[in-house]
């Protein structure tokens, strides 16, 4: 029996750094996966290893079952989850410290000590092979961490006694309502090991989908009535989030009054974003209105990320581009670098995408098509149980 699992990765579509200080921000997933395969051997492999393969970056992790009892004796499965102790983590650590990961992976190590740590949690030590690909680029602020640790809890647990689950079903399936919360518990677990103290934002989106909007710490789930695609630009810029998000808290510091005005507006424009994607749309006529609605918002948002002084120059000239076009963008996460959304109309010609994107390319970046707000993580069986 083999599972496969996919897991969506999720963009910001208004709020960011606003919501560190109150205001609200909408997440939604997009239709771009991280995909995880996970087998246990049978009788006739004679296969006693753990092993991980990352195809993208061309690295494998082993481990023999018996290395791995060795590691932490006292290990046991847990049901529902906890957090990983720091005595736990430094003995998943030694593990992972065994494969010497190269200098210019190694920021890799901690999602190989999420994975044996989810893996052990759930079926203790056991021999089996996962294998991960993804379609999101890593640490450019689409989620690439959660959907790793949201596919990885989904296939871990599909393969377990502690979610029911149909194997005769043809073709991807997704799970129940207990089922996902379940997954979003572990993958949150998972996070906090590659992130140490995440919002829950990313898994959130990534386990159900569709969109959510968050504000002060309280998630709401949102239903999207219209379809969304977005052009994201990933501008190959690196960044450091926690540098940008002091740095916004330092200008509120110096400019309070000014400061919250800027909070304050981009929490009516979150407010307003999350309305016009929940309203119904009777005809063609209600999405483009909508979509025009959307784009003055998105630039009106990227405005204030200005004011909040997280732009880069990597990022104008993805805007200077796409104005020429009449497109509207703003950046999404962080900022500094990272990704730009591009909002492409319904009634948009396939031969303007096309300009747009062979334009930006010649500037070094990395474009990406995306529909907004589809499914969360799903699954695929195969073989015979």
């Amino acid at each position: 029996m083999e599972v496969r699992a996919r897991a969506p990765g999720k963009i910001i579509l208004a709020g960011e750094h606003a919501v560190v200080h109150g205001s609200a921000a909408v997440a939604a997933s997009i239709d771009l996966y991280t995909y995880v395969s996970l087998r246990f051997p049978t009788p006739a492999d004679n296969d006693e290893t753990l092993t991980l393969q990352l195809k993208d970056v061309s690295l494998e992790f082993s481990w023999p079952v018996a290395r791995i009892k060795e590691a932490f004796p006292n290990s046991e499965t847990q049901i529902p989850p906890s957090s990983c102790s720091l005595e736990t983590l430094k003995l998943i650590a030694s593990l992972v410290d065994e494969h010497n990961i190269p200098e210019a992976k190694i920021g890799l190590a901690a999602g190989v000590t999420a994975f044996l740590w989810l893996f052990t949690s759930i079926h203790g030590c056991k021999p089996a092979k996962a294998v991960l690909s993804s379609e999101l680029p890593l640490g450019s602020g689409l989620g690439s961490s959660a959907a790793f640790c949201v596919a990885l809890s989904a296939a871990i647990l599909a393969l377990s006694d502690s979610v029911t689950m149909d194997f005769s079903h043809q073709g991807w399936q997704v799970f129940g309502e207990n089922e996902l919360e379940l997954v979003n518990k572990w993958a949150f677990e998972g996070e906090k090991i590659i992130h140490g103290k995440p919002s829950g934002i990313d898994n959130t989106v990534s386990t159900y989908g569709n969109m959510i909007k968050f504000k002060s710490g309280a998630l709401t789930r949102l239903k999207t009535n219209m379809p969304l695609k977005m052009l994201i630009t990933n501008t190959k810029v690196g960044r450091n989030t926690k540098a940008l998000v002091a740095s916004v808290s330092e200008r509120t510091l110096r400019h309070p009054t000014a400061m919250a005005s800027v909070f304050t507006a981009v929490d009516s424009i979150s407010s307003e974003v999350a309305a016009i994607i929940q309203s119904p749309v009777p005809d063609d006529l209600a999405i483009t209105e909508k979509e025009e609605k959307l784009e003055e918002l998105m630039e009106m948002n990227q405005g204030l990320l200005q004011c909040m002084g997280v732009s880069h120059a990597s990022i104008e000239t993805v805007f200077r581009t796409t104005l020429k076009y009449k497109l509207s963008s703003k950046l999404t996460g962080a900022g500094g670098g990272g990704c730009v959304l591009t909002l492409l109309p319904t009634l948009l010609s396939g031969t303007v995408v096309d300009k747009v994107i062979a334009e930006l390319e010649t500037c070094g970046f990395q474009c990406l098509l995306a529909g907004i707000g589809g499914n969360g993580v799903e699954i695929l069986f195969s073989g015979t149980s």
